[in-house]
């Protein structure tokens, strides 16, 4: 309780109270006005501090490290668009129903709209992507300390229990620094006296305990058993223990599953319920005129698959009952018919005892024998003349990737081969991406604070596009306590645009949307000082990915691909495993 100054007392209080809260990871850019809150931290050895010069890839990493431990980490910058550059990873924290803790310093109200450097309007800057902000007045003697710690509080507490973004302004007069002042702040701490003696935060918060919170839990039960042909659809749920409930709750019902790559029932689960390849088999015009639902049980987050949706939209099943551990709308078809607010797993403790044993459905033999059928098919053919086409890479990295480690996985085409190729008979491992707003950006960042949360080797499959779009947060890997073995997938541009219907448009198809260039990371890996191999085969690519696991060192796996013949080897996969359904 030694201060140099007021700003010096409550950038302490600030940092020790979200000590106390549990939170202990901070991730700092460098900068003048957020010196008190940085000062802090730097005296408070009880903290991990993470220090990096962008500002936009900072903030994605410490999202990949909410990701990975459920913890909120704090943000920490200056004032002006240095806190701007951290709206893209709020915006996938928000959707991702992440904690985390943004910490923005800013300039006296005095300066504010008179055209003082580095200085923009703060407050509010994040708009709705926050579940709750505040604008913290310039630090002040006449302000009583405990609303410093009481705010914290608050803002911890909403981070947590709503699983949001909280976002803290702090405006800061001069001096910034630990310049003495006059002023006796002993007395003005004094109200402090039983805070400073214990080790525990101010205000305690204790919500509720919450079960199910579902109501009218047997006509819940009577909904399920009314559903004839029944499916159930998973998309991110919290964990194995989820998962295996999940696969209870199958076998009781007796129907099939299609569980969306980030569930965390794909790898590892050899189960005859879970249709590993249903995005495949959904191709087959024949193959679904078996098989109508007429209601769907959809546990945890959206599915990536589009066919999923499609066949839905389609079919127009009488039941949709939706499942979800937060309140907002996850509807994007307008068919939801019962939305219950309740993690996967109370829901399923819940109603299991409430539902009739059945029988193995019609469908889910069906899908089963057909599901069984398509992993020989890909086994066979995705290997069958040694090259590393993307859809091979994919199936390698599941195959080898060693278990409970971390594979990370890029928005647009490495997400979907990993969906649709992926060895389900290999090791479990920890599943993660930005599907909140699924944008390319920030990727190489969020699989880098994933690590440092999940502290594990973690894998990275990421494209070209998104690569280059992060090449700063190469910086972050030399840091590393975990290695990040990143599995660049090159074809020169933005290769799932070739599966769109833009690609019929000739004339600027491929300068506005396959944005061609002819860069290789080997340049950059250099630069960062970070191992680096382009196999050529998928022999190569399995001694130099067996190399990098057991180096413990991140390393950047190129492999270079072309995108015509990407969409060649994707399209010849669809095209025999459609005609095998006929």
């Amino acid at each position: 309780m030694n201060f140099a100054n007021i700003n010096h007392c409550w950038g302490s209080l600030i940092i020790e109270e979200l000590s106390r809260l549990g939170v202990d990871y901070f991730c700092v850019a460098p900068g003048s006005r957020s010196s008190p809150l940085v000062i802090a931290l730097a005296q408070n050895k009880k903290l991990k501090s993470f220090v990096h010069y962008d500002e936009r890839g900072l903030a994605f990493h410490a999202m990949g490290y909410s990701a990975s431990t459920k913890k909120p980490a704090v943000l920490i910058s200056t004032s002006g668009t240095a806190a701007a550059d951290f709206f893209p990873a709020v915006i996938e924290a928000s959707k991702k129903k992440l904690p985390l803790i943004v910490v923005t310093a800013d300039r006296p109200p005095e300066l504010r709209q008179t055209g003082a450097a580095q200085t923009i309007d703060q407050v509010g800057l994040f708009g709705k992507y926050t579940q709750w902000a505040t604008d913290m007045p310039c630090p002040d003697a006449n302000i009583a300390p405990q609303f410093v710690l009481t705010t914290i509080d608050q803002a911890v507490y909403q981070a947590v229990r709503h699983r949001g973004v909280v976002h803290i302004n702090c405006m800061f007069r001069q001096p910034l620094t630990m310049v003495k002042t006059s002023g006796d702040l002993k007395i003005y701490t004094k109200p402090l006296g039983r805070w400073a003696r214990s080790h525990e935060p101010y205000t305690d918060y204790v919500a509720g305990f919450e079960s199910a919170a579902v109501p009218s839990l047997k006509r819940v039960g009577t909904r399920l058993d009314a559903i004839k042909r029944g499916l159930i659809v998973v998309g991110k749920i919290s964990g194995t223990n989820e998962a295996q409930l999940v696969l209870q709750l199958s076998e009781k019902l007796g129907w099939p599953i299609f569980a969306d790559i980030s569930s965390g029932l794909r790898l590892g689960q050899n189960h005859s319920h879970l249709i590993h390849y249903f995005d495949h088999l959904l191709l087959s015009d024949k193959l679904q005129n078996k098989l109508y639902f007429d209601g769907v049980l959809h546990l945890g987050g959206r599915m990536t698959s589009v066919r999923y949706y499609d066949l839905i939209h389609k079919q127009k099943p009488l039941e949709y009952i939706m499942v979800l551990d937060h309140a907002l709308r996850n509807d994007p078809n307008h068919q939801v018919t019962l939305r219950i607010e309740s993690s996967v797993g109370n829901f399923i403790k819940t109603v299991i005892g409430l539902i009739k044993q059945r029988k193995q459905s019609s469908a889910l033999k069906v899908l089963s024998k057909a599901n069984q059928i398509t992993d020989k098919l890909i086994e066979k053919y995705i290997f069958e003349d040694g090259r590393l086409s993307e859809p091979c890479v994919a199936r390698m990295v599941s195959q080898l990737i060693p278990e409970d480690q971390g594979l990370f996985l890029s928005n647009s085409m490495p997400i979907r081969d990993m969906s649709n190729y992926a060895d389900f008979k290999a090791s479990r491992v920890c599943v993660n991406g930005n599907r909140g707003a699924s944008g390319i950006d920030g990727i190489i960042a969020s699989a880098a604070g994933y690590a440092s949360g999940l502290q594990k080797p973690v894998t990275l499959m990421i494209g070209d596009l998104a690569a280059l779009h992060d090449l700063n947060s190469l910086g972050m890997l030399r840091g590393l306590s975990v290695p990040l073995i990143i599995v660049l997938l090159n074809n020169g541009g933005g290769g799932i645009f070739s599966f769109l219907p833009i690609a019929d448009f000739k004339e600027g198809f491929e300068k506005f949307w396959g944005t061609p260039h002819s860069f290789s990371l080997a340049g950059a890996a250099a630069m960062f000082e970070l191992n680096y191999s382009q196999p050529m085969d998928a022999v190569h690519f399995k001694k130099v990915y067996m190399q990098a696991l057991k180096s413990q060192t991140s390393t950047i796996i190129e492999i270079i691909t072309s995108r015509e013949e990407n969409l060649k080897v994707h399209r010849l996969m669809e095209d025999v495993i459609k005609e095998s359904m006929n």
